[in-house]
């Protein structure tokens, strides 16, 4: 596996990383967990460095995974996970100074590890300054607790603010061929200041692997029974951005999965995706996208196409929007 580095401190990852998070929430039920640590461990072997999870996942049950599952390889592989929500009843947003440092406390037992290597705030608190959040975050690190900081979701000013405070390692935002919104603004600010990327949704939620169509039915529990880019009206406009991806697919003998996620490495050298799966044949189906060379005719064509497409439907459902992009 190729490695890419993040930030002004160049942290080395896998240029694939994984995403944690519908091992044990959001996309139906839970994984079985010893093939859900099968998984990880599969993963470890064929080069993978990079995990992504938060409390919020379960909440709490997706770091207790990681923690069980990645604790035969300390110190050679590289574990995210975010703070930023209270869950008394319901989850609300939380990133006062002294509930941060609680969830780092809390997180580096679950996690196993005697440092959070990269921890990230994950959705902006408008009730907290982002510089008292930086300067939390920056006495963690100072105290040996946390190696990197990161934001999600945040936006260029709040990016400029924090990063002014205690240098950002990587952003994380959703970014992929149907999500584009961080192109304007958001890539050109890390781009000027050093600062990482990190994809997360980089096959649109499954829709971009070309395995999901107007006939699909998704469990109660899956998030993407309130998607409205997965209702089979959105569905079927969409199809035409599938189509595009499968025909690049073809003419480079790769999947539209793969595709999707080659087009993301070619965009920046400080990128990475973050795709998440429970089966094995996916995660080598994802991580073969490292080697499939996007030439610059390739990405020219693909863009001139995508272009035309109008995308259908929100990309979130509006209360999680209403957190993003401060």
């Amino acid at each position: 596996m190729k490695t890419r580095r993040l930030g002004p401190n160049k942290l080395e990852v896998s240029a694939i990383g994984l995403g944690c998070m519908g091992m044990t929430s959001a996309y139906g039920p839970a994984g079985d967990r010893q093939h859900m640590i099968a998984l990880f461990r599969s993963a470890v072997e064929r080069g993978v460095t990079f995990f992504d999870t938060a409390e919020a996942y379960g909440p709490f049950s997706n770091e207790e995974l990681v923690g069980e599952a990645l604790a035969p390889f300390r110190g050679s592989v590289v574990i995210a996970t975010k703070f930023g929500f209270s869950f008394d009843g319901k989850r609300v947003l939380d990133s006062r100074p002294d509930h941060i440092r609680e969830v780092c406390e809390a997180s580096l037992k679950r996690l196993k590890v005697e440092a959070i290597d990269l921890l990230y705030q994950h959705r902006v608190d408008p009730e907290v300054p982002i510089e008292d959040v930086a300067g939390t975050v920056k006495d963690l690190i100072h105290q040996g607790k946390v190696k990197h900081f990161g934001l999600s979701e945040a936006g260029a000013k709040t990016i400029r603010r924090a990063h002014a405070v205690q240098p950002v390692t990587a952003l994380q935002s959703e970014y992929s061929l149907w999500t584009r919104d961080p192109e304007p603004d958001v890539l050109p600010t890390l781009q000027e200041l050093g600062i990482g990327f990190v994809s997360w949704g980089p096959l649109g939620s499954g829709f971009l692997t070309g395995k999901i169509d107007a006939t699909t039915k998704f469990d109660a529990s899956d998030f993407r029974t309130t998607h409205a880019r997965f209702t089979p009206e959105a569905i079927e406009a969409n199809m035409a951005l599938v189509d595009v991806v499968r025909t690049i697919a073809s003419h480079k003998k790769a999947t539209p999965a793969q595709i999707a996620l080659a087009w993301l490495l070619a965009r920046k050298p400080w990128l990475v995706p973050i795709p998440g799966t429970t089966k094995l044949a996916r995660l080598e189906e994802n991580i073969g996208a490292a080697d499939i060379e996007m030439t610059s005719n390739d990405m020219v064509e693909l863009e001139r196409a995508v272009s035309k497409i109008q995308i259908q439907g929100a990309r979130l459902p509006a209360a999680i929007l209403a957190m993003s992009g401060r």
